[in-house]
């Protein structure tokens, strides 16, 4: 920051936040009182309710009295900022208006003020033709940031601004490294754009950079494999292609590659001369330091345009009349379609959304929120919105614990961002409101049945209400379908099977794929069996149209085979959004290999979409249509055993596939599966590490509606048996929902030991989501509970999770205190592997304390006993724990070879996380040795396995990377073949 004056005060907010006056630091209290400091300075000059600043510190659930503590702080506040004004003086610096409090200092006093006037003179020189006066405004505006932004800040608002600055930075940066290439320093910037490009592999507009780097080096075959390298990893992880900028600079590449001279034609990447423009205007980074990425990444979420679209012509003018001529919206444009059931809200959503995709270069969003969903169950928009931060970039550790504060980082996110937001099949304006951006520069697109009058009324949405197809239309839907040759031969029976499907898109539809199915049917004998079977779909209509779509449904129901049909009615039972053949079978009562002809079937009528091989959907009003079948044609004690077939087929998969992986594990009984219940067998563990991330959202909302259709037992052992898989993965959020419900249902069951498991996962999730008080508060409750119903393994595993919470918390002696309960519980019931697995846990214990030798005799305790009772697990863990030991001693050798020796039985075992946990260890200890490429080696390779899980440490060991620098032979040191001691 530039100089003051002794009596000026000054502010820090990228790093701690912390204050000067003059050279002499002030001391601003505990990180509460320093959070509310934060809320004022970033809103500087303008006035805070004390009701915002309670929202920055606790969000929607403030404790009592949180108005007085609030007020305490910004006295002592006042004191620490102004600690020579005379008693009864106002303040000057912060101040008190009608409007609300006020921190009155120019904004020469704060860092990141400072920061963004040079971003702008950056801005300014750059474009008045100084790149040299940019590129140092821009150096010296990167070098004022010493680290993380509001480190150690607590509260919503602390953890959104966290994101947004971290974004702001890396897209100023992105800019500095152009303004480099435009002067001529690619030779100098390649090793950096390198080593960035590792620690942000989906950001497009670095990668963009690199392969610019490259080229001028003269490196074309490098420049264009870059391109290849996140093509994969953007496949691989969002199954999305490069966008535009990306995709034109590398034909820009591939074209001058093939030019005689070798230089860059103007239309590849916008530049048409050595030392232009890096790139073409309006993509990517732009000057004002604004990145071409939502976060660290660019999503492309929408679901695939129907190629047979038709009509609509009307309604997609209107739509797009919504958008300006430029470039972007002006303001934030939302644009509510809506209509009855299978009317084509989602189509024309979609295929518009296509159309428009270009104008939203920083990526597309898109979420079913199942508004309507026949079994009732709605997306909870907080998951909607944790889906999209994810989606955009965001670590789950990254994301605040409550929703008010998850809505505040995704609108920073989108903060002067061009996004298009698709949300479908919206149930009312409420489900909609935390996803709406609030600020200018993205369109939302939103369906639904409701007519959205909240949301056009206080947001100014735009409302575009479907219709049912005109005649025109509906026919010419059907011979896009079909054949406009076969249409053209009998134009009468089109006509009437248009008045037969009363101009209902979906209806058409379902004509339209028996038609296509079969090619030999004259179009009129469809009419007359569309004639016989009339019919009236009144229970659809919602009191919206009378439409004669039933008959449509039930002529091609009928026309189904018996088993088909039977499968077609119990596929309402299903919780969605898909379904498996596995889980198909176990509905039907049948051996998978019988329950696929059935599927077939319900293809070829479309009245199932197979959404990838072995998963199907189906659309809402179809699965309501089933229901309906179902009550009337299956007894309630037949609906009962297919729902008891398709739970028991989940819980014991996924109880065996925590058996193949945790063979150890304590574990509960289960009762034998019901006939039909055929439970998946895998060949291996990484097909049953695919089955459990495949159906993980089915298994998260099976624990639910097990409990809501009587089934609590098969409710609480399901979540039981997800507990540690929905933990190791960082599923956090999704394990707080589960347990949850699981707690419900055997509270309400009278089941006293579901409750306890259930109470102490719930614990377990709070404590991994911040929240200790719920988490101490569900422990406890449940080391009661097991003691009361003499379970001493239940016992013994609720102290070690105690004592895990007591570790966190730096209260070590609590730690071992609880673990040597554990231990005598463990020893009472011989429970050799439990005593292990504690006796190893004591030992990390005795490394936090600084104890090292001590953890060095507690893990080789360990390891000698899980190696007498088999448990390559427990070894592997208590090797780990050695490994580290011997770290922390300098033994940097012996640290390696136990490490490798972990990190082999994980292979062995695939156990992916705890792989990467392993490998993070051996960085350590390779770069504690000085060996600098090692480090990296074995860096990357848990940072492939954290990335491939969305897990929430994969932002640790970017940091442990960005913190190693750039990297090449001097940089680095000595070589190692690769980072894991072999």
């Amino acid at each position: 920051m530039e100089a003051h004056s002794a009596d000026e005060v000054t502010f820090r907010l990228l790093g701690p936040v912390r204050a000067w006056r003059g050279g002499a630091e002030l001391e601003l209290g505990p990180p509460q009182q320093r959070a509310v400091l934060a809320a004022l300075l970033l809103r500087r000059g303008r006035p805070v309710t004390a009701g915002k600043l309670a929202d920055a510190l606790w969000g929607h659930r403030p404790p009592p009295g949180a108005a007085a503590t609030v007020r305490s702080y910004l006295s002592r506040l006042r004191t620490a900022l102004e600690p020579r004004r005379p008693a009864g003086r106002p303040a000057v610096l912060l101040v008190s208006t009608p409007a609300g409090y006020v921190l009155d200092v120019p904004p020469s006093a704060v860092d990141l003020e400072v920061f963004e006037q040079r971003v702008a003179r950056a801005r300014r020189l750059r474009s008045e033709g100084d790149p040299a006066g940019a590129g140092e405004l821009l150096r010296r505006a990167l070098e004022s940031w010493p680290g993380t932004p509001l480190a150690g800040i607590p509260g919503p608002l602390a953890h959104a601004e966290r994101a947004r600055l971290d974004e702001r930075r890396l897209a100023v940066l992105e800019t500095s490294l152009e303004v480099g290439l435009e002067l001529g320093r690619h030779h100098e910037l390649v090793a950096r754009l390198r080593a960035l490009c590792a620690d942000h592999p989906l950001r497009e507009g670095l990668r963009e950079l690199l392969m610019l780097a490259l080229y001028r080096c003269g490196r074309r075959a490098e420049a264009l494999e870059s391109y290849q390298d996140i093509r994969r990893v953007l496949a691989a992880e969002l199954g999305a292609e490069p966008g535009p900028a990306l995709r034109r600079t590398h034909a820009g590449l591939l074209a001058a590659s093939r030019a005689p001279d070798g230089t860059v034609p103007a239309g590849g990447t916008g530049t048409g001369h050595t030392g232009g423009t890096a790139r073409p205007a309006g993509e990517g980074p732009a000057a004002d330091g604004r990145a071409g990425t939502a976060g660290a990444a660019r999503p492309c979420q929408l679901p695939a345009a129907l190629t047979t679209f038709a009509g609509r012509e009307a309604e997609l003018a209107r739509v797009h009349a919504l958008l300006p001529a430029g470039r972007e919206p002006s303001t934030v444009v939302i644009s509510a379609i809506g209509g009855m059931a299978g009317i084509g809200k989602t189509t024309l959503a979609v295929y518009f959304a296509h159309r428009i995709a270009d104008r939203f270069p920083d990526g597309q969003l898109y979420v079913n929120l199942r508004g309507f969903d026949p079994g009732g169950a709605a997306l909870d928009p907080a998951e909607a919105v944790r889906a999209f931060l994810v989606a955009l970039g965001v670590p789950p550790q990254r994301l605040p614990a409550d929703a008010a504060g998850q809505t505040a980082l995704y609108r920073s996110l989108l903060a002067d961002r061009r996004v298009l937001i698709v949300l479908d099949n919206a149930r009312d304006s409420r489900q909609v409101r935390p996803l709406l951006p609030g600020t200018a520069g993205c369109l939302v697109i939103v369906t639904s049945r409701d007519q959205l009058a909240g949301l056009v009324a206080a947001e100014g949405a735009h409302p575009v209400p479907l219709d049912l197809l005109s005649d025109e239309e509906a026919e010419q839907l059907l011979a896009r379908r079909i054949g406009r040759e076969r249409t053209a031969a009998e134009p009468e029976a089109v006509r009437e099977i248009v008045r037969r499907c009363a101009r209902l898109p979906l209806a058409l539809a379902v004509v339209a794929a028996r038609a296509a199915t079969h090619p030999h049917f004259g179009l009129r004998a469809i009419a007359e069996e569309l004639r016989e079977g009339h019919g009236g779909l009144d229970a659809f209509a919602g009191g919206e149209a009378a439409v004669d779509a039933r008959a449509v449904f039930s002529w091609s129901y009928r026309a189904l085979p018996p088993d088909a049909a039977r499968l077609f009615r119990l596929l309402a039972l299903h919780p969605g959004p898909e379904i498996s053949v596995s889980a198909a079978a176990a509905l039907a009562g049948l051996e998978p290999r019988r329950v696929r002809a059935p599927l077939a079937a319900l293809t070829d009528a479309h009245l199932l979409v197979q959404r990838a091989p072995g998963r199907y959907s189906c659309h809402d009003l179809l699965r309501v249509y089933a229901a309906e079948l179902l009550d009337g044609a299956d007894s309630g004690a037949e609906r009962r055993a297919a729902l008891r077939r398709m739970f028991d087929h989940y819980l014991h998969t996924a109880y065996g596939v925590l058996a193949l992986f945790h063979p150890q594990r304590d574990t509960i009984e289960l009762p034998e599966p019901v006939s039909g219940a055929v439970p998946e067998v895998f060949g291996g563990r990484r097909q049953a590490m695919a089955w459990l991330e495949a159906e993980r959202q089915v298994l998260v909302t099976t624990v639910s509606r097990a409990a809501a259709t009587g089934f609590p037992a098969q409710s609480w052992q399901l979540a039981f048996t997800l507990d540690l898989f929905l933990d190791r993965l960082g599923h956090w959020h999704a394990q707080h929902t589960v347990q949850r419900a699981a707690l419900d249902a055997a509270r309400g069951a009278g089941d006293r030991l579901g409750a306890a498991y259930a109470e102490r996962a719930l614990g377990f999730a709070c404590m991994r989501l911040e929240r200790g008080q719920d988490a101490a508060r569900h422990l406890h409750a449940a080391l009661e509970a097991f003691a009361g119903l003499g379970e001493p393994f239940g016992q013994a595993r609720t102290h070690r999770l105690l004592a895990f919470a007591a570790n966190r918390d730096k209260r070590h002696q609590d730690a071992l205190e609880h673990y040597r309960r554990a231990l005598e519980l463990y020893r009472g019931a011989g429970y050799r592997s439990g005593r292990a697995s504690v006796l190893n846990e004591i030992g990390w214990t005795h490394i936090l304390l600084g104890e090292h030798q001590e953890a060095l005799e507690q893990c080789a305790r360990a390891v000698a006993l899980h190696r007498e009772t088999g448990d390559r697990n427990g070894e592997a863990a208590a090797q780990d724990s050695l490994g580290y030991a011997l770290h922390h001693l300098g033994r940097y050798e012996e640290a390696l070879g136990c490490f490798d020796h972990a990190l082999r039985l994980y292979l062995d075992l695939g156990d992916r996380y705890l792989q990467a946990d392993t490998l993070v260890h051996i960085g350590d200890t390779r770069q504690a040795a000085g060996d600098r490429r090692a480090a990296r080696s074995a860096w990357r390779r848990a940072l492939d396995i954290l990335e491939g899980f969305d897990h929430p440490d994969t932002e640790e060991v970017r940091e442990r990377l960005h913190r190693l620098g750039p990297e090449g032979p001097e940089a680095d040191g000595t070589a190692a073949a690769d980072g894991t001691g072999r």
